[in-house]
Formats: structure tokens, C-alpha cells, sequence
């Protein structure tokens, strides 16, 4: 059986905007925010092209990242094999292998990486990569390391003065 690695490729890129501005305008009518960071998972199509299968944005916050306008595009889904759109199901998903990818990413960088779940397929993906409840609604957090109990808070209030992002 072939791995989701073998088609899909993810990393972070400098032209969000001109990348994956088609697939998030889709969803939500808005174009991709100009400013870092953009992560995208690329499928590599039989003749060799890659297309955008999913987008996620992140904005550096200094010591949080904030996550949102997370967006897959299912007509890239459908170009998939059987047997890949299995590989892409094994793996929870395509935003749940590019948001678990993504903390690794930035785990060093950010003590901290906050999600705010407007839907709840968003917060199904964002739990299942290990994502928690914050004080507030819609708001999660991922914790890449311990942190003191006052600065949690902290950095909760922080995220929390952005909403919506």
C-alpha cells in the first residue's frame, strides 16, 4: 500500500496569497491573508503538477501562533486514486495531516499554537491532534511545552484578544 508521502508533500510557503488564494476564496469568500504563514499540503498529480489539497493559515503572534482559515479542496480529493483517498482517511484527513505537520513545524518556535474552531468538523480535526478547551468559546490551544500555570493565562488573554482569526 502506498504511503500519503509518496503523493503528498507539505511545507511552508512564502506566496500563500498567489498559492492557495482559489481554494480559501472557495470557502470563505475572502482572499488569503498577505502576511505569514502559509502551509500547504501539495498533491502531486499522475502527470506530475501539483495542485493545492489543503491550506492553513498562521499569524506570528511573538511568543503564540494563532491558526485559522484552515480549507481543503474536495475537487483535489476526487482526482485521488482509491487507494490514495485511503492513505489521505488513515490519516484523519488532509487538515488533520497538514495541522499535525504544522506543530511540528513550529513546536520550537512557539510555546503556544491557538485554533479558533468556528465549525465542528474544525474542532473534531483540531482535538484529534491534541488540541484543548481554553476558558473560552471556539478558542483551543495546543501546548508545545510546559508552560507556568500565569503565563498560560497569559497567553490565553492574548489569543483571545484576536478573535476572530
Amino acid at each position: 500500500m502506498a504511503s500519503i508521502d509518496d503523493f503528498l508533500i507539505i511545507n511552508e510557503a512564502d506566496r500563500g496569497p498567489a498559492i492557495a488564494d482559489s481554494v480559501f476564496a472557495r470557502k470563505y469568500k475572502l482572499a488569503v491573508p498577505d502576511f505569514p504563514h502559509h502551509v500547504v499540503a501539495w498533491y502531486r498529480e499522475d502527470d506530475g503538477r501539483f495542485s493545492v489539497a489543503c491550506y492553513i493559515h498562521f499569524t506570528d503572534c511573538g511568543d503564540i501562533l494563532l491558526g485559522g482559515g484552515a480549507c481543503a479542496d474536495d475537487r483535489v480529493l476526487r482526482r485521488m486514486s482509491d487507494q490514495q483517498r485511503a492513505c489521505v482517511r488513515d490519516a484523519g484527513g488532509l487538515y488533520l495531516h497538514a495541522l499535525r505537520w504544522s506543530i511540528g513545524h513550529f513546536a520550537e518556535r512557539f510555546a503556544a499554537i491557538f485554533g479558533y474552531c468556528g465549525d465542528a468538523l474544525a474542532e473534531r480535526v483540531d482535538r484529534a491532534a491534541g488540541f484543548e478547551s481554553t476558558e473560552h468559546e471556539r478558542l483551543l490551544v495546543y501546548w508545545t511545552r510546559e508552560v507556568e500555570a500565569r503565563r498560560r493565562q497569559q497567553m490565553v488573554a492574548k489569543a483571545f484578544s484576536f478573535i476572530p482569526f
